[in-house]
């Protein structure tokens, strides 16, 4: 569960953090797209349809702003051109395609500058820094009193218990005193309806009283979960989702198809829940994950030459950012699987954090 509770990067991940993707689109008020009538929100459909959000769906937002001036300038440029130029008439055609991609420009330059407004606010950029702090579990007194400093600003309640959630899971629970007084303060901060809410994260595991020494260290390090000077623009590992951080689930992904399992059995042992492995019978042509070929191998490819599948299914739902990770990893050269994602549900921290919440009376 640490991964949900950090803020998603992607340009996708962005979207549903701020915006909510409910069925492969946005609502929102007209003028966030530039049109004039108010009143009625529109839908903003997302999906590889759009040509131009297939290509950037799942960049670092950093990126995307680059991307999106890049093509906008070479679409200026084209256009002077042929104001000024004699064009021939295979070049005509190539400008009018282009000019027909004019839409999907100018909807996703509305919704990155609308995306803008949150992630250029200090606020934004100081819970980035704390999520970083959090997962690198080794600043304790400077996480506890980030979110005290919150709870009494009354941040908004969801982003709050997704700093809290972050700092329990890492630090494998909080002291008694210490989960005592931050449960006393978001009550009085809050109110005491949030009192359910509290008891149902508790309930979950989410939130507790530290009883054991924290793995979280061992984990993050054997798995090199965080990966410092990490390149957004050009990345080379899947932790640009996060800008530095590995989403968890997807390491063990590509460790499972590089090595497979047996490797990481001591690992898998401080994860929380039951692990297993299952092989298949009958289909001894078809590998398992004990005999999958890593990197340095020749690419597994079936009959008629593409690669074989490898399914990745999320019980419980999926962040839009670790899809974004997988979509990385399957299509690096490297990869001997292509791989398919199967999810009960699109989740985000703000999502899942609200499914514990409880309307008293």
């Amino acid at each position: 569960m640490v991964t949900p509770m950090c803020s998603q990067l992607t340009y996708e991940g962005l979207l549903d953090e701020f915006l909510h993707i409910n069925n492969g689109a946005v609502e929102l008020d007209p003028s966030i797209m530039g049109a004039q009538q108010e009143g009625k929100k529109i839908k903003v459909p997302l999906n590889s349809s759009d040509k131009l959000f297939k290509e950037i769906r799942d960049l670092n937002f950093e990126v995307v702003a680059q991307v999106l001036r890049q093509k906008a300038t070479s679409m200026k440029q084209d256009y002077t051109e042929m104001t000024t130029t004699n064009q021939t008439v295979s070049e005509l055609k190539d400008f009018v395609k282009k000019l027909n991609s004019l839409p999907e420009m100018t909807r996703h330059i509305n919704l990155a500058q609308h995306l803008s407004t949150f992630t250029s606010k200090q606020s934004f950029l100081s819970r980035l820094d704390m999520e970083q702090t959090l997962i690198e579990a080794q600043s304790y007194d400077i996480c506890f009193d980030y979110i005290e400093e919150s709870i009494h600003k009354q941040e908004p309640l969801v982003s709050v218990l997704r700093l809290l959630i972050l700092f329990s899971i890492t630090n494998s629970g909080l002291p008694k005193r210490n989960f005592d007084h931050l449960r006393r303060e978001l009550l009085h901060s809050y109110g005491f309806e949030h009192i359910a809410m509290l008891n149902n994260l508790e309930k979950a595991g989410l939130l507790k009283k530290q009883e054991n020494k924290s793995n979280w260290l061992t984990i993050k390090r054997t798995l090199q979960l965080v990966v410092e000077d990490t390149d957004t623009a050009n990345p080379n590992d899947i932790a640009y989702v996060f800008s530095g951080y590995a989403p968890l689930s997807i390491r063990l992904v590509q460790q499972a198809v590089r090595s497979g399992w047996r490797p990481m059995e001591e690992i898998l042992k401080l994860l929380p829940g039951p692990h297993s492995e299952t092989k298949r019978g009958g289909f001894s042509s078809s590998p398992s994950f004990d005999t999958l070929h890593g990197a340095s191998a020749a690419v597994d490819r079936v009959a008629d030459g593409r690669r074989s599948l490898v399914l990745v299914v999320f019980i419980g739902g999926v962040t839009f950012a670790e899809i974004s990770a997988l979509r990385f990893l399957s299509a690096q050269e490297t990869m001997a699987y292509d791989l398919i994602i199967g999810t009960t549900k699109i989740v985000s921290g703000n999502t899942l954090i609200e499914t514990y919440m409880e309307k008293l009376g």
